[in-house]
């Protein structure tokens, strides 16, 4: 008896994360995967997708970035921030991503108006994860969980004295992030904290200032400034905390060799850490020759921290990768070094890039990319039906062809920012298809306009103790 069913993806690679490239057909009905079959299944479907040459990934979950409106990356104000950024997310392989929300208000005043505007421009699912800065919101934290399925928080753990006034956030302290993992604890939720001991690092930039007052050090003068061991030191606080409070910590953009040290001793020492780097710390340091556009934060290193970074992956110490998007235009990045909005955009070549500088010139095997990339924060951030190829999950697929390269350009990519870090790179491998719920959301490397307002938004629930979960 053969399988009926809507669609038949026949004749492709497929990545399995932590089992392996399988050569099998992909049955697809309801949105979902309805069976992974032999290519000499009795399958009857409403359409039949020849994709020999290609390889299938699971659908990218991109757990960090920032969803804006011009130059404020709060949240999204209209339906096209999630239209622009959601292509982008196509372009990249992303089938589903969970920006930060950023406010000095509660969340509930605004919650269900940013959740119909997403809605409404978006091509793919999404989650959101709120940022806590006031009592309020700490108070509230109950029922975001309970009640929104926002069971992980962002603490800036930066945001002392006046230093979040830029942003409209009061200043915390200690005590605050110690109470906000307790009540996370309690709640059955998950805190990521941007680890940055900033009054060390208002010291160490007033010492490079004074030295460098023109910025013209650039990306090292920005380094110097940040330098990783503030990093270090605010990752093993709140790991420490974590630890003492019972609530899992999940380490944002881990972005050099000492931080990832601190990650990994925390973690030896009994400490529920989960740790996510970022593209760009992967493929671009202090030496790259990209301006201002390269200011972010924390800053990109150096050269030894890149390589440092590569053999996280390869060893498992990395749970995840995430683009840490910000969709700002150039002209956020006007002045020099110290004036310059820190952030780059990343969601357009997500995939290429980790396949073309990890799978091709690294040897990094196409299940480990899949499983930092989908499966591990899919399940680390409790998004039950992403994060795989198998029967009953979401139809979520990213097909590259691995041997096609390209230029990255205007015309390969989609995001608002209307610049990429890798503009004029050649990336070997290309997103040639993605499906969203088992709708094609671009083909043929072309965005399908249909797919606007197709995505929509996931409630959370966090699998308890998913440190233990992931896939090293």
């Amino acid at each position: 008896m053969g399988f009926r069913v809507a669609t038949h993806l026949t004749g492709g690679d497929v990545v399995i994360p932590g089992q392996g490239v399988a050569a099998v057909d992909i049955l697809i009905d309801g949105g979902r995967i309805a069976g992974l079959v032999g290519r000499d299944a009795d399958v009857d479907s409403d359409e039949r997708i020849d994709i020999t040459g290609l390889t299938v990934f699971p659908g990218a979950v991109d757990a960090h970035l920032h969803l804006g409106h011009g130059a404020d990356i709060s949240r999204p104000r209209t339906p096209s921030d999630a239209a622009s950024e959601t292509a982008a997310a196509l372009m990249g392989g992303v089938t589903s991503f969970i920006p930060y929300v950023m406010s000095g208000e509660l969340y509930e005043t605004f919650f269900d108006e940013m959740k119909a505007v997403t809605e409404a421009g978006a091509r793919i699912d999404f989650g959101y994860h709120f940022i806590i800065a006031s009592e309020a919101q700490l108070a509230s934290v109950p029922r975001y969980v309970s009640e929104y399925g926002v069971p992980t928080v962002k603490l800036f753990m930066n945001i002392r004295g006046d230093e979040g006034k830029r942003l409209g956030l009061p200043g915390i302290d200690d005590g605050f992030m110690f109470r906000l993992l307790e009540m996370l604890a309690a709640e059955g939720g998950m805190m990521c904290p941007h680890p940055e001991n900033i009054e060390i690092g208002w010291a160490l930039t007033a010492r490079v200032r004074a030295a460098d007052p023109q910025g013209n050090g650039g990306l090292a003068s920005w380094n110097a400034a940040r330098p990783s061991f503030i990093e270090a030191e605010a990752i093993r606080r709140a790991a420490y905390l974590g630890r003492v409070t019972g609530a899992p910590v999940y380490c944002v953009h881990t972005s050099s060799a000492e931080a990832l040290a601190a990650a990994q001793t925390m973690r030896h020492e009994g400490c529920p850490v989960l740790i996510e780097t970022c593209p760009h710390y992967l493929t671009h340091d202090v030496t790259s020759e990209i301006g201002l556009t390269g200011k972010i934060n924390p800053p990109l290193r150096e050269p030894a921290d890149r390589e440092a970074l590569w053999r996280g992956i390869a060893d498992g110490s990395i749970d995840t990768i995430g683009t840490d998007h910000v969709h700002r235009t150039l002209t956020s990045k006007s002045g020099d070094i110290w004036s310059a909005s820190p952030g780059c955009p990343g969601l357009d070549t997500l995939l290429p890039v980790l396949v073309s500088e990890g799978h091709h010139k690294r040897s990094v095997p196409l299940d480990r990319i899949a499983a930092l990339t989908s499966a591990n924060p899919a399940q680390i951030m409790g998004m039950s039906a992403k994060g795989g190829i198998a029967v009953g999950l979401d139809a979520d697929l990213a097909i590259m062809d691995l041997e096609a390269s390209y230029v990255v350009g205007p015309e390969t990519r989609a995001t608002d920012a209307g610049y990429s870090i890798y503009d004029g790179w050649t990336l070997k491998g290309r997103v040639v298809h993605v499906l969203s719920r088992g709708h094609f959301a671009l083909r043929d490397a072309q965005l399908c306009d249909d797919a606007i307002g197709r995505g929509r938004y996931l409630p959370r629930r966090l699998a308890p103790r998913s440190t233990d979960k992931v896939q090293h």
